[in-house]
């Protein structure tokens, strides 16, 4: 199901997520299956980052990056006329980071999530953040959908 990644870019990503302004921060889809999905990330660099915390972007902001990338397969993946879910990180597990900061790494970002398991209303995950061959964090993460209806 990979597609045209010109059409999946972030004005794409932003109307389908709950993420807006510069907590949006994904910048395009390069490649997804109902499986797995991959995204690119360019604004890890910019002194404006939102999660910046004394003057620097932490490896483990690399977790949200992935749950922005869950919540966009979860869309690719719904029905045309599905209407939206919303989705709660629930846990993290097995977090390995590679590296201490992700603000000093020039050039985009790879954004990996791979589908686990799951059924309608539970997903698991397993997800990476690469920066060309060199990955920077991995793990898993539960995903609750519409935790209120449940």
């Amino acid at each position: 199901m990979s597609t045209n990644p010109h059409a999946l870019d972030h004005a794409w990503i932003a109307a389908r997520i709950p993420h807006q302004g510069s907590m949006c921060l994904l910048d395009a889809v390069t490649d997804w299956s109902g499986e797995h999905i991959v995204c690119r990330a360019l604004g890890h660099t910019d002194p404006a980052h939102p999660l910046r915390e004394a003057g620097r972007l932490g490896a483990a902001c690399g977790i949200e990056y992935a749950a922005q990338a869950m919540a966009v397969h979860g869309a690719l993946v719904a029905a045309a006329d599905a209407a939206p879910r919303q989705g709660y990180l629930t846990s993290v597990r097995g977090v390995t980071l590679h590296v201490d900061r992700l603000d000093d790494l020039p050039g985009a970002l790879a954004v990996r999530a791979e589908r686990v398991s799951g059924d309608a209303n539970h997903v698991l995950y397993q997800f990476a953040l690469h920066h060309g061959e060199r990955c920077l964090l991995e793990g898993r993460a539960a995903v609750v959908l519409d935790a209120d209806a449940l």
